[in-house]
């Protein structure tokens, strides 16, 4: 077979799903493909390779390449190598990210880019999938389009050689072929490859789009609507193409508990040491009629080896809510066997190339603890899922529906009544009721539980042996068939029910081992380093801007600067701005007491306060409803900073709005006050990123 190195690049899973897809996908069409995570340097060699190359990589942060590809991506970029190093070296490479954030698919682009400085050439050009509209819209089209290019490239290679006698091509040899574009692919692909041509598509287009395309079939519905459960004209009269079924890898056997055995959420693997830390104190920072209920957290992590500064963030490990998992087992016909241990063991006969246990289900843990611990069943499943569901539904109405929803025809409807409306299994089961799928099948389609971020709102200076960390207690609504719920976000939810005990104002912060009850703990693990931290010199301006929960690390960095201020008086320390914005300024200005203290004592130089939801009244007529509209009503000063005294700039927030209404304001502002076009400033603003002095903390 023609063969070809796949690599993948992942931080939750989702590139290495799709490298194990095109892994399973390549024997059909006549190749072997050799897969590998990316970190895994051991196994393969770019620098002698002669075969093909294809790369699946994510984007994690605010742009940044997975924590696995680090050292790759550091390799690559060593200035010593020269332009020629991969000049031997063809590849397709295929990137994933998210449109909500600010730098898109960039962890592909950095590798992507990297390759070609190095002489690398594509033999299939680059793909961006964006999570925010659906992966599946890039993906798909983009994999069957590879085995063609693929074909091509061999062919050419082929020709190549039978034209040079049969002799060897050397390593460096160039192939006179293009990178395949989406012209070359098959018409059905051609389609849905048009997002390859724009990635960055907007949201709201792609949405018109599914309007129109429902607007269309309303002449068929009759006054019907679609639903989750049930479809109408013309899909319900299509002819469906369904993917492929998954291959099944894994038997499940249960046993009976050996005893009162107690099992312990550190028994989970992690990659990060994981540390056991009581919570000290638990404040409400906002009022009972506030809209969002934000808390602060204090930890104590005294008895760890834990170490953080300003701007770090962490993970919280949470587990999966009870009465979720009680009402999944329950659905499952499993609850008399929740106590019970999972065996499990990779099937003999099993035709997934490379299958194996998943790392993150401890051995013989009971399924109660791995429903609870382990699996992430609140993910929205994706389409393979579904098509494994399908097998399992015995329904004809039902098993039709689900076969929808999986295949290419019904892709709108997956995306506006599963992937939208952020289902989960327990949903999906609930509304198909003949759908009995074995625990086998769940275990190789739910991903990893995987941990939650925050970001240290405190300086260790300041707070020695404590980490403080704030939160939003999320809520929203599910909606089901029958239903509507109103859900907690997980980890937030879990938290806020931990603490309520000995929650109390913020005026009257309490501390738990001041009561009776034993202070509750969490386990917490240390994230990756970043480049959020102030800059090594006190003396340089920094900007900060964070509505909400945004402003939790600034908070850090101005209890910092305190410090070193009180340590170092006659040092110099360069301006401090803070863009904050809130709701209301008597229910949620976060930290109110605490900014104007830093202002009295001239730690925080100018602070900046936007109201969205109050009428303007007093000194407060003048100011902006938005932080990205106060970042304008000083744009001089704000590029005096950033353009004249080469100052840095950090955002904290919401990914989908607020930065980006950031990055556009920074852009007009920058156009403005050096009088240069739009272009010009973007560029300006790229070179700020690269240089380390514009950087993002945000979320989606």
């Amino acid at each position: 077979m023609r063969r070809f190195v796949l690599l993948y690049a992942t931080q939750r899973g989702q590139a290495k799903a799709i490298a194990e897809e095109i892994c399973e996908q390549a024997g059909a069409h006549g190749f072997s493909a050799d897969l590998h995570c990316i970190s895994e340097s051991d196994k393969y060699d770019l620098k002698t390779e002669t075969a093909p190359l294809v790369v699946v990589v994510s984007t994690t942060g605010t742009g940044d390449p997975p924590d696995t590809a680090r050292k790759f991506v550091k390799e690559i970029h060593d200035k010593t190598l020269p332009g020629d190093f991969f000049a031997h070296l063809r590849y397709g490479l295929l990137g994933l990210g998210d449109s909500e954030y600010t730098y898109f698919c960039n962890g592909g682009k950095v590798i992507d880019k990297r390759l070609q400085q190095l002489g690398a050439r594509h033999f299939y050009d680059t793909g961006h999938a964006d999570d925010c509209v659906g992966l599946e819209l890039v993906v798909e089209p983009w994999i069957a389009g590879l085995w063609a290019a693929l074909a091509k490239h061999f062919r050419s290679r082929e020709e190549h050689w039978e034209m040079n006698g049969g002799l060897p091509r050397a390593p460096n040899a160039s192939l006179s072929t293009e990178a395949v574009k989406p012209e070359s692919l098959p018409l059905e692909s051609q389609v849905e490859l048009l997002r390859l041509g724009d990635s960055r598509r907007k949201d709201s287009e792609v949405l018109e789009q599914n309007e129109a395309n429902r607007g269309q079939s309303s002449a068929f519905t009759e006054g019907f609507e679609p639903s989750l459960i049930c479809s109408v004209p013309p899909l319900s009269k299509a002819s469906l193409s369904i993917p492929a079924l998954p291959a099944a890898y894994l038997q499940v056997h249960l046993q009976e508990p050996l005893g009162q055995e107690e099992e312990s959420q550190a028994s989970v693997p992690s990659v990060e040491p994981v540390f056991q830390v009581p919570v000290s104190k638990a404040v409400q920072l906002t009022t009972s009629d506030a809209i969002k209920t934000t808390l602060l957290l204090e930890l104590d992590i005294s008895k760890t080896d834990f170490s953080y500064q300003p701007g770090d963030a962490f993970n919280v490990l949470c587990p999966n809510s009870d009465s979720e998992v009680q009402d999944l087992l329950h659905r499952l016909q499993l609850a008399d066997e929740r106590d019970q241990r999972v065996l499990l063991q990779v099937k003999a006969d099993t035709r997934k190339r490379g299958a194996a246990l998943p790392q993150h289900i401890p051995e013989k843990c009971s399924l109660r603890f791995m429903f609870t611990w382990c699996l992430d069943i609140r993910a929205v499943p994706k389409k393979a899922f579904v098509r494994a569901l399908v097998d399992h539904t015995s329904n004809g109405p039902e098993k039709r529906r689900l076969q929808e929803l999986c295949s290419k025809q019904g892709a709108a409807d997956y995306n506006r009544f599963v992937r939208d409306a952020c289902i989960c299994l327990l949903d999906l089961l609930l509304a198909f009721p003949s759908c009995q799928p074995p625990l086998a099948v769940l275990l190789e389609h739910l991903p990893k539980l995987q941990p939650r971020p925050y970001s240290c709102a405190s300086s260790s200076l300041r707070h020695p042996d404590k980490l403080h960390f704030v939160f939003n207690v999320v809520e929203f609504l599910s909606h089901t068939p029958e239903v509507v719920i109103l859900r907690k976000g997980l980890c937030t939810g879990w938290l806020a029910a931990l603490v309520a005990p000995f929650l109390k104002p913020d005026s009257q912060a309490s501390h738990a081992d001041g009561g009776k009850a034993p202070a509750p703990k969490i386990s917490i693990s240390a994230r990756a380093a970043s480049s959020f931290h102030l800059p090594d010199d006190p003396s340089v301006p920094v900007v900060m801007v964070g509505p909400g929960t945004g402003i939790a690390p600034f908070i850090g960095f101005l209890q910092h600067r305190e410090k070193l201020q009180e340590q170092h008086p006659d040092g110099s320390f360069g301006a401090m701005w803070l863009f904050f914005g809130c709701r209301h300024k008597e229910r949620d200005y976060l930290f109110r007491e605490e900014l104007r203290h830093f202002l009295e004592q001239g730690i925080l130089t100018h602070l900046k306060v936007s109201f969205s939801r109050d009428a303007p009244f007093g000194e407060e007529k003048a100011s902006a409803k938005y932080v990205q509209g106060s970042l304008q009503l000083h744009s001089q000063q704000v590029a005096k900073v950033l353009l004249r005294e080469r100052g840095c700039i950090y955002v904290c927030g919401d990914a989908k709005n607020m930065a980006k209404d950031v990055n556009d304001s920074l852009v007009e502002i920058i156009s403005r006050e050096l009088g240069v076009d739009k272009l010009e400033a973007m560029k300006t603003l790229a070179t700020l990123k690269e240089e380390k002095r514009y950087l993002q903390d945000v979320w989606s």
